[in-house]
């Protein structure tokens, strides 16, 4: 006994002198952001820790053990202790076939994405550093169930769940925070996204109004900024194409102890284009600095500056469309855009159980233009009236958000204010217009007549909560609710008489939208979820106070009904997920353009929106990914009439049934940082009128993208329409005609980079 005992002393002794202090952090390897929650275990050993907000992990290992190194949605690492004790930091990479990863839309706060009961896609760096998008279709429209518009130098409209339109009906939103001000002109807020300062983007299909509010109905589309990252990095970026596209991108980012800082931006400038008058430039700036202030409180302060400004070519009719005339009807028409935001959030957690986050922003915005959707011929002369106009707005907000989580059923629940104070200006100035005599808007002349000069005081209100909660161990159920109250003080600053004279008055909306969801594992890598939700958007600002009275107009609610499941096949090669909706609007609030060009804003009664969605990804082999996404919905008018036209029961138009994006992207282990990639956009046909008299075909994409990475340096080539074919990104139908909006032609994009990344 004596001699076991002196054994088992000699033993230890060993080990003790053989043990070392493991010290080190943990990041993405392909955003170099320190990496939160990440388990670092002993392979020999019953050790092991979590690594702490800024990625830091310390445990004491034996020389001749080893540690793994694992974290959702990331490939495992196995490392030598000896060869970790002089690795000061670990990087991981992400997995191409996620089946499960952390995100934070679908609850304001981190959760797997396996305990979320809705439709949500999630778009990594390692995605949109292959596709080097010069627009955010290049990558939005990877996401089943979505069709980004490409209008032109950025700007864009959407269909999540949605025919293609110009309401707003899907929330954009940076880092949490709506982009602009609900209720004000929110439908191409997306100008106003700076692309270097992206980390990834996660997309939520459907109403997504019990905790963001109204406007998130078809869906919301959060764009989450790089953070600092925990070494020295820097980095140039140019490109150019063959259409007069020049862009350069630069970021530098770091930490130093407590404190980092990230500063990115692009200028882009576009001059020369396949159709006259279509030149843009805009600069983005993004700033953020991030401080620990210790182990419970980090303070994160943030500012992002735009400066826009791009012509815009509006639509060409069938006969310029068809015969490849790429000439613009308009030749003076514009739109510029500068736009401050402003944010400061201080996290603490309390404990393990309780969590606070603080955030105020500020905004400043101003939209200026020569709208060319404003022009309206003048019969039987070669004139045509239109307008310059201002939007503007200020907003001062808060959010508060506080989360509790539970040891009875592993319950959590989350509570939250939300207040937005956004007083708006809009003032409309009359042009006289002079066409030639082959029909182009030659010219304008600036008038002192004033068509509009109104402020509003908008304040946006809110409470919300959202409880959730494990009955069994296999289940987790989601409840959710918010109210929302939008208040509208409307001063009118002309008379009765005039264009826009409707009478001051006050206007108020509110809503209460509830959600209830639940997910079950299945085991082997399989789930389900399903969830019902209501959504609502309210009129907007220049839905309600333009023209000589405020037309009676109701908040657009949405009943969605939602199921769907996920799995991995393929031992981790593949993974899948499928979901089907119904989604029932009433109210709905469309644009409809009368016989003299005028809209006219109305609600529809009722509307269907029903389909399913998918999205598989495989890699047969490590070198090899196959990714396929998309949709087939119907959008169906219900009870509505426009005057003696019945459009019951017809489908709406700008509503394909089919969307589908289809890749495949090869990276050779035999010449590492080499890929290439060749993608498959299909639009399905559609209507392009409410009456179903007309359709349009839609339009098969190919596209090809290829790339080299050595150490710091990378280059690439992007062939965007291979084939160089003719069509249109939207096709409408009015009782002057058919309007097709040209889609890019053949464009190939190249581009160098070289980022610098140093050492901690």
């Amino acid at each position: 006994m004596k001699q076991c005992c002196v054994l088992i002393i000699a033993c230890m002794a060993a080990y003790g002198s053989n043990a070392q202090q493991l010290r080190g952090r943990v990041a993405d390897a392909e955003t170099k952001e320190a990496l939160p929650g990440v388990n670092v275990r002993l392979l020999h050993a019953a050790a092991g820790c979590n690594t702490n907000a800024q990625g830091k992990y310390e445990l004491s290992a034996a020389t001749t053990d080893s540690i793994e190194v694992s974290y959702i949605g990331y490939i495992s690492r196995q490392i030598p202790a000896d060869v970790a004790a002089h690795t000061p930091v670990i990087y991981l990479r992400q997995r191409t076939t996620n089946l499960n990863e952390i995100i934070v839309s679908s609850s304001r706060d981190k959760q797997e994405r396996t305990a979320v009961p809705v439709a949500v896609s999630t778009i990594s760096p390692q995605t949109l550093n292959d596709t080097k998008a010069t627009t955010l279709d290049q990558v939005l429209n990877k996401v089943s169930g979505v069709y980004m518009v490409d209008l032109g130098n950025e700007q864009h409209t959407m269909a999540i769940s949605q025919p293609i339109g110009y309401k707003s009906l899907f929330l954009y939103l940076e880092d949490g925070i709506p982009i602009r001000t609900i209720g004000d002109f929110n439908h191409n807020a997306l100008i106003e996204i700076n692309m270097a300062a992206l980390r990834n983007i996660e997309v939520i299909r459907g109403p997504a109004s019990s905790l963001y509010g109204s406007e998130a109905v078809g869906g919301a589309v959060n764009f989450i900024t790089a953070s600092p990252t925990l070494v020295p990095t820097a980095k140039i970026q140019l490109e150019g194409s063959n259409w007069g596209y020049k862009r350069a991108d630069f970021s530098v980012s770091n930490t130093v102890k407590k404190a980092g800082f990230a500063v990115s931006g692009y200028y882009a400038n576009q001059s020369n284009g396949y159709m006259d008058h279509s030149d843009f430039h805009k600069l983005a700036l993004t700033a953020k600095v991030d401080y620990q202030i210790n182990e419970k409180t980090k303070w994160t302060n943030a500012a992002t500056l735009i400066n826009y400004k791009t012509d815009q070519t509006g639509g060409l009719d069938s006969t310029h469309f068809f015969a490849k005339d790429y000439r613009n009807f308009q030749t003076f028409t514009y739109r510029e855009v500068k736009a401050l935001r402003v944010r400061s959030t201080l996290d603490h957690e309390w404990n393990s159980s309780n969590h606070t986050t603080f955030t105020a922003f500020f905004r400043n915005n101003t939209i200026g233009q020569n709208p060319f959707y404003a022009i309206q011929d003048v019969k039987g002369t070669q004139k045509a009236n239109g307008q310059i106009n201002s939007d503007g707005f200020n907003s001062y907000g808060v959010i508060v958000q506080h989360k509790k989580q539970f040891h009875w059923k592993d319950a959590a629940l989350i509570a939250g204010v939300s207040a937005d104070y956004s007083p708006a200006t809009y003032v409309a100035d009359y042009i006289a217009i002079t066409k030639d005599a082959a029909g182009y808007y030659a010219s304008y002349r600036q008038t002192d007549s004033v068509l509009t000069d109104y402020r509003v005081g908008l304040l946006n209100s809110a409470v919300y909560t959202q409880f959730e909660f494990s009955p069994i161990q296999q289940m987790r159920v989601v409840a959710a609710l918010r109210y929302d109250r939008m208040d509208y003080n409307f001063e009118n600053h002309l008379t009765p008489s005039a264009y826009t004279g409707a009478p001051s008055e006050r206007n108020n909306f509110n809503a209460l939208t509830p959600k209830l969801g639940l997910t079950y594992n299945l085991g082997n890598n399989r789930g389900l979820y399903a969830n019902y939700s209501v959504g609502f958007a309210p009129p907007n600002i220049s839905e309600l106070y333009t023209g000589v009275k405020v037309p009676v107009l109701k908040s657009a609610t949405y009943q969605n009904y939602e199921a769907g499941g996920w799995f991995g096949f393929a031992k981790h090669k593949g993974y899948a997920d499928l979901s089907i909706y119904r989604m029932n609007g009433s109210n709905e609030i469309i644009s409809v353009r009368n016989a003299d060009g005028v809209y006219e804003n109305r609600n529809t009664g009722a509307t269907t929106h029903s389909g399913v969605e998918w999205n598989v990804k495989y890699a047969p082999i490590g070198s090899l990914l196959i990714r396929s996404s998309g949709t087939y919905a119907e959008h169906l008018f219900k009870a509505y009439a426009d005057g003696n036209k019945v459009y019951t029961d017809n489908q709406m138009n700008g509503a394909p049934k089919w969307i589908a994006n289809t890749e495949v992207t090869w990276k050779p282990a035999v010449l590492k940082g080499f890929r290439i990639g060749a993608e498959w956009q299909h639009i399905g046909k559609y209507f392009m009128d409410a009456a179903n008299t007309s359709v349009y075909n839609g339009y098969d994409l190919f596209n090809a993208r290829a790339g080299y990475a050595f150490k710091g340096f990378e280059c690439w080539l992007n062939c965007m329409n291979i084939g160089d074919q003719l069509y249109a990104t939207t096709a409408e139908k009015s009782a002057y005609g058919k309007t097709y909006r040209v889609g890019p032609r053949q464009t190939f994009n190249f581009g160098v980079a070289y980022t610098f990344t140093g050492k901690n």
